[in-house]
């Protein structure tokens, strides 16, 4: 359980206690935590298992704990490399964890999603399948629309997250290059009974957005995909677009008897570990406001907007008073400028926020994601202090140049401000969180 603090021990280890107050939000949304009280019981025929994310490995060992011992049950999961439980992995268990790329997939993500499919052939009514599914169960579920290659999907994902474009945009074009998300494994699994638990890392918790809906009715369009692809500008295949413009690829729409027997169950959301760390914050003493878990915007822009709020705490005690701790979640976005940056949407979210706030005294920062990676890096964020920018220019780095290089993961490393806990086995999106005193 993360360490007691009171206000005392606060303004001593201000850092401290903000990554307190990550840890324990992150620990609020962990499978284990949260899984067994949601399971359906079982079936009169078979129990399936089947899902992907970032949290899906220790979803599935969570189940495999809760499950009855005389009850049967296999499965398959996909997860991102180095995302399944050790313990669960030196063990093994009924449910076999699969390990593959993401962001952008690869072979072996594509090979397990067919293996999926092809587990959900001659499912009966009398039959049980657990979908597993949190935030990266987009990429980790590859198995392409007919005609395209696994080639193409790599390439119109990498430019897809570098062209700024927020995950509702991303998972509908997604959803419409793919014959497994936008409700397809639901529909391969009919008639049987299909319960999804989720673990929501998109803002509003939409079902549908979240790992591109695999399980769940989807109500974009393959014109709302194409206007998408249009707007950023990225390249498709004739064949893509030609199938796009004629509907061929369309999604499972809300109604569609195959989801008959769907439903959805979720486990764990943004808004539920935000207010988590909240809680503790105030039995700490610390007056703490949680403004929204579902920011969305550029990531730099949105770290000036929430620099401008903690001036305003500081320098003229409004809209909240000091001591004071200022919360947010989302998903935010990066335009990547210079690809040879190195960094991802809470560094960058974070460093905005240090050049707005220029080193202002009593304001301190951590930004991180809850998977525990941000982006592609090592880290799930870093943190800021108010001297930050000025220790970081003693070792020749500059604040606005790295932002406008993309490169927020090499100027926190210059100072040893990175967050670095690996993978967390959940996904409950950004954890922003500005303390000021």
């Amino acid at each position: 359980m993360p360490t007691a603090f009171d206000l005392d021990r606060v303004r001593r280890e201000p850092i401290a206690f903000l990554r307190s107050l990550y840890d324990a939000a992150v620990e609020r949304a962990h499978p284990s935590a949260v899984l067994a009280a949601h399971l359906p019981p079982p079936p009169k025929g078979r129990t399936l298992v089947l899902g992907a994310g970032k949290a899906s490995g220790a979803m599935a060992a969570a189940l495999d704990a809760a499950w009855p011992a005389d009850a049967p049950i296999s499965g398959l999961v996909i997860t991102r490399y180095a995302h399944t439980p050790p313990e669960y992995r030196a063990r093994g268990g009924r449910i076999e964890v699969v390990e593959a790329a993401h962001p952008v997939p690869d072979a072996a993500g594509e090979t397990a999603a067919r293996r999926i499919l092809a587990l959900c052939e001659g499912l009966s009514a009398d039959d049980l399948v657990i979908c597993l599914i949190s935030g990266g169960g987009s990429a980790l579920l590859a198995v392409p629309a007919p005609g395209l290659t696994l080639a193409d999907k790599r390439a119109i994902n990498s430019a897809l997250l570098r062209s700024g474009a927020t995950i509702g945009e991303m998972n509908c074009v997604r959803k419409h290059l793919s014959a497994i998300k936008g409700g397809r494994l639901a529909a391969a699994c009919s008639p049987a009974r299909v319960v999804t638990l989720l673990i929501s890392d998109v803002p509003g918790d939409d079902p549908s957005v979240i790992a591109s809906g695999p399980t769940v009715a989807d109500s974009t369009t393959c014109a709302d995909a194409l206007a998408i692809i249009d707007r950023f500008r990225i390249e498709i295949p004739p064949l893509a677009r030609a199938a796009l413009q004629q509907g061929d690829w369309e999604s499972i729409k809300p109604g569609d008897p195959c989801l008959a027997r769907a439903e959805t169950r979720m486990l764990a959301t943004p808004r539920e570990a935000l207010e988590h760390a909240a809680r503790m914050a105030r039995s700490a003493g610390v007056a703490a406001f949680v403004l929204s878990d579902d920011m969305e915007g550029e990531a730099r822009e949105v770290g000036k907007v929430h620099a401008a709020l903690a001036r305003s705490v500081k320098m003229h005690g409004t809209p909240f008073r000091t001591p004071c701790l200022i919360l947010s979640g989302g998903e935010t976005s990066v335009t990547v400028r210079n690809r040879q940056g190195r960094g991802g949407r809470a560094v960058e979210f974070l460093l905005g926020c240090g050049v707005a706030l220029d080193g202002l005294e009593g304001v301190w920062g951590l930004a991180a994601d809850t998977d525990g990676i941000d982006g592609t890096e090592d880290n799930a964020g870093a943190w800021l202090a108010p001297d930050t920018l000025a220790r970081a220019q003693a070792h020749g780095r500059n604040a606005l140049a790295a932002l406008e290089g993309n490169d927020a993961y090499s100027y926190f490393a210059s100072v040893d401000h990175l967050v670095v806990p690996g993978p967390t086995f959940t996904n409950v999106n950004d954890f922003r969180a500005l303390l000021v005193l």
